[in-house]
């Protein structure tokens, strides 16, 4: 496929079927969409709308069955975060995050300088030498969002990362990945079950429908950078609030 290198990825016709133990299942069907650099977006759609299923494609864990995708490299970087944080539980928060690099065979001492800086963005200076049992989950998350760094990816690719929290950590580690991404300006695709965290943080959301998934919905979020947590209350904020329920409402009315 052609691409234009104002664009950081670019998907086209993008379908993805395969078998379980039911059969044949349908997860994507016939995607197209594109990011730009350093944007910003959120993905929503029910459970089992193959939003999972979208990231492990992009970041090379399963193809597609048909359909292309292209990044504005030729080999991109991108770091994938799960919901759980994935730690080796034997291993400080500066080894965990130093991984990446280690496993690449850089000295010791580069590796041990980016981890201290991606520990002191995630906000967790003081707790490089604590292993992941005397963290708490977001601060859990932060390692994780921070080993996701450490190689300088092109696209981060998020999945519900948050969604294992608490509502106050929740929000709070919204606010923390605002931080980071503002610092860092990667462009992020972000799998998530909150339409006001989807609309808190990005620049777009895109609403998948019921399996096989297929695009409804490609909203624009023209709200002010930097976002601050009054504005969940703004008229403007419920409004596109609004919107995405309203696109994720079934043929009988109810919220898919």
């Amino acid at each position: 496929m052609t691409f234009s290198p104002e664009k950081a990825l670019s998907v086209q016709n993008l379908g993805v079927t395969f078998s379980d133990a039911s059969g044949v299942v349908h997860a994507l069907h016939d995607l197209s969409f594109t990011l730009a650099p350093n944007e910003f977006v959120s993905l929503i759609g029910p459970s089992g709308s193959g939003k999972s299923t979208l990231l492990r494609v992009l970041a090379g864990l399963i193809p597609p069955t048909h359909g292309t995708f292209a990044f504005n490299q030729n080999q991109p970087k991108v770091g994938l975060v799960f919901q759980k944080a994935n730690l080796m539980p034997w291993r400080r928060v500066i080894d965990n995050v130093g991984l990446p690099l280690e496993l690449q065979g850089a000295p010791a001492a580069e590796i041990e300088e980016r981890a201290m800086d991606l520990i002191q963005l995630v906000g967790l200076e003081g707790f490089e030498q604590a292993y992941p049992r005397d963290l708490s989950g977001g601060m859990a998350q932060r390692v994780a969002i921070a080993r996701s760094l450490m190689q300088d990816p092109d696209m981060l690719l998020l999945d519900e990362p948050f969604g294992s929290l608490d509502d106050l950590t929740r929000e709070r580690m919204g606010d923390e990945l605002l931080h980071i991404w503002q610092a860092r300006r990667k462009t992020v695709l972000m799998v998530t079950h909150s339409i006001s965290e989807a609309i808190y943080l990005s620049d777009r959301v895109l609403v998948l429908s019921p399996r096989p998934g297929m695009f409804k919905l490609d909203l624009p979020i023209d709200l002010p950078r930097p976002r601050t947590p009054d504005l969940r209350y703004a008229p403007k904020f419920s409004a596109l609030a609004q919107k995405l329920r309203e696109s994720l409402r079934d043929e009988n009315g109810y919220a898919t």
